[in-house]
């Protein structure tokens, strides 16, 4: 995997997204050539337009990225990744009309974009079905030993498994007396030399899966396969690194001191933060505000009560704030005491059902990130009756305040809907992971994912 500002992007992924940069840009190109040629016109040279290639090239990718393109599902489906080629090439293509509409003369001209956006399409598909099976072949996958052959190893067998796995397990080493789990492990004692073993399946990467470690750490011989470069790895950084998530299960208090994250670094991150929360907020005010009217006044008339509501929720270090919300539930929503919400809730009204499938309920939560409340990104902000009650039962919990909680979220764009203690289990693994890994890119990351969820109703709710 390759590493970016702290967060993991798979091999095939960061290959692929190199050769559709490029691609576009040729498809730029091609659709100017074309064009110049249509109406007679000298093509000229292309250092003359090279701003607006990649002007292009990058809003296209943007759109891609947010559409989710690079998705596991994308990769694996040629019908899938062709209906969201064509959704992120109109949005590009959208984008690149508000660009020359501020800034004329430094994109392609709108005549070009038709055949721009005809031959990205071709290309970039083309792309696809020529090197689809080529990226999930072993040559992109790392070679996995894992030390273990218990519920652990199990559990990694299980990850490799999936289609869209980054690594093959290439073997399995029982390093205790227990019966394996794992069938076909090879127990260490018929190893005279774990080193050689090794070096003879081309592993690329050593796990340590081992159930207990008290005195069973194979210190020697995870010192002599580190010095041979190849790299080795605990259960639960592997996990994180693969999953985006951090396992509770395996994870213990000292990993979470000593393992990297939670960088020094935050407070000039958190100053950018900050910034582009005012920044952002402010504009998204001023656009959304007809909307939010409009909605408010549907609200009203659709069902008795308030247009808005304020609800407590638990933020930052654990201090308590108000949120305000488009209002999308009966006024007595809650008249049995606080409750989680359900898909399909029946507590929901009509327009309230419009407004939280398109996200508009959550537009008025912009004034609490202009006051500083909240941020744009970050964990989902929970309610004090049901802090208190997780607390009690999901370890690290009260670690998810150590952010500002946010509007979208990691969690948010990767898990499905659900409202319970094991769906805030799972949320919480993400959150976590978040909170350690937290940068400016991985914002970003969350910001263009959240377009893929509203379009697709992908993620959490």
């Amino acid at each position: 995997m390759i590493r970016l500002f702290k967060h993991y992007i798979p091999n095939a992924v960061f290959l692929l997204g190199m050769i559709d940069f490029w691609l576009l840009i040729i498809a730029g190109e091609l659709g100017w050539v074309v064009r110049a040629h249509q109406i007679g016109m000298d093509v000229g040279q292309v250092d003359g337009r090279l701003a607006a290639l990649l002007i292009y090239a990058v809003l296209v990718q943007t759109a891609m990225v947010s559409v989710g393109v690079y998705g596991s599902d994308a990769l694996r489906s040629m019908r899938y990744a062709t209906a969201r080629l064509m959704v992120a090439v109109s949005l590009g293509i959208i984008a690149l009309s508000v660009v020359y509409f501020l800034l004329p003369g430094r994109t392609l001209w709108r005549s070009n974009l038709f055949y721009a956006m005809v031959f990205t399409l071709v290309l970039l598909v083309g792309a696809r079905v020529i090197l689809g099976g080529f990226l999930g072949t072993a040559a992109f996958r790392r070679r996995v030993l894992v030390l273990g052959a218990g519920h652990r190893a199990n559990r990694l067998r299980n990850l490799g498994e999936r289609p869209e796995a980054g690594f093959v397990i290439v073997g399995y080493v029982a390093m205790s007396g227990q019966p394996p789990l794992i069938e076909e492990a090879i127990s260490r004692d018929a190893l005279p030399n774990l080193t050689r073993f090794v070096e003879n399946l081309g592993v690329t990467e050593v796990v340590l899966a081992l159930e207990e470690r008290r005195n069973a750490l194979p210190l020697k011989d995870l010192l002599r396969i580190k010095t041979t470069g190849v790299h080795v790895n605990d259960f639960s950084t592997f996990v994180e690194r693969e999953t985006g998530r951090i396992d509770l299960d395996t994870v213990n208090p000292s990993w979470l001191i000593f393992s990297d994250g939670f960088s020094s670094g935050r407070m000039i991150s958190g100053a950018v933060k900050r910034a582009f929360d005012i920044v952002a907020s402010l504009l998204l005010l001023t656009l959304t505000l007809p909307l939010i009217v409009v909605f408010a006044i549907l609200v009203k008339v659709d069902s008795r009560g308030p247009a808005f509501f304020r609800q407590r929720r638990v933020g930052l270090y654990g201090e308590a704030f108000d949120v305000i919300k488009l209002r999308s539930m009966r006024i007595d929503a809650e008249a049995a005491g606080a409750q989680w919400a359900t898909q399909n809730d029946p507590r929901v009204t009509r327009v309230g059902r419009i407004i939280r499938k398109l996200r508009i309920d959550e537009l008025p939560q912009t004034w609490t990130v202009l006051k500083g409340a909240m941020s744009f990104v970050g964990p989902r902000p929970e309610r004090p009756e049901f802090v208190s009650d997780l607390e009690q039962h999901l370890p690290y919990y009260a670690e998810r305040h150590m952010v500002k909680p946010g509007i979208t979220g990691w969690a948010q764009i990767n898990y499905p809907y659900g409202a319970s203690i094991e769906d805030a289990r799972h949320k919480l693994e993400y959150d976590l992971y978040y909170a350690k890994n937290y940068s400016p890119f991985l914002d970003l990351l969350i910001l263009l994912q959240t377009l893929r969820v509203v379009i697709w109703h992908e993620g959490a709710r």
